[in-house]
């Protein structure tokens, strides 16, 4: 794989860009995203790619940053989407609220997103829900905590996702309780508090 590639931008447009890498001009489709974080023509430039390969074309998809490419990569494994309908779909979104979208179960505003019908919108979250719930434990609130904290509130997140919780909520609740420093508590105490805050 290809995994990035740096020259000098020659030309871009809302879907695809020129780069010339070394003397070779490379025609790479990008998303509307990309589009508009890149520099203007004659700057340099780099992207992280994925080259699609099939028996009759060879495409090098770009990318901004690892949150578009892997959303995409997460897109394309999925039956019936290939990579420009991802393409399509990451233009009408940011990957960030889209993997929440994911995560929340939320039919109706995937299918506000081009390109995605409410079939389609289900059969992404059916796909990739659990996938982005796994990447997605956690990993906002580490900042906030200290050591001691994460252990605690791995547990208090675990009873309330059993509750039926989404884990958006639940990261907001926690992260009220880190503010409010309500981590002292012991666990059953910090349940019934996040309880009162949702």
């Amino acid at each position: 794989m290809i995994d990035s590639i740096k020259g000098t931008l020659v030309k871009k447009n809302p879907t695809s860009v020129i780069v010339d890498v070394g003397g070779i001009r490379l025609g790479i489709p990008i998303t509307l995203a990309t589009f508009e974080k890149i520099p203007n023509p004659n700057q340099p430039v780099e992207l992280l790619t994925y080259l699609h390969v099939r028996e009759d074309l060879m495409v090098l998809y770009g990318f901004y940053d690892d949150h578009e490419r892997d959303v995409f990569m997460q897109l394309n494994s999925i039956s019936g989407i290939g990579p420009r309908s991802a393409m399509n779909i990451l233009s009408g979104t940011d990957p960030i609220e889209f993997k929440k979208k994911i995560i929340d179960s939320d039919v109706a505003s995937l299918t506000s997103i081009p390109g995605i019908g409410t079939k389609t919108a289900k059969r992404i979250i059916v796909e990739l829900k659990d996938k982005f719930t796994d990447q997605d434990t956690g990993s906002e609130l580490d900042f906030l905590l200290v050591s001691d904290d994460k252990d605690k509130i791995d547990d208090v997140m675990k009873v309330l996702v059993s509750l039926g919780y989404k884990r958006s909520a639940i990261n907001q609740v926690i992260k009220k309780l880190v503010t409010e420093d309500s981590l002292d508590d012991n666990i059953e105490d910090i349940i019934k508090r996040a309880l009162k805050l949702f």
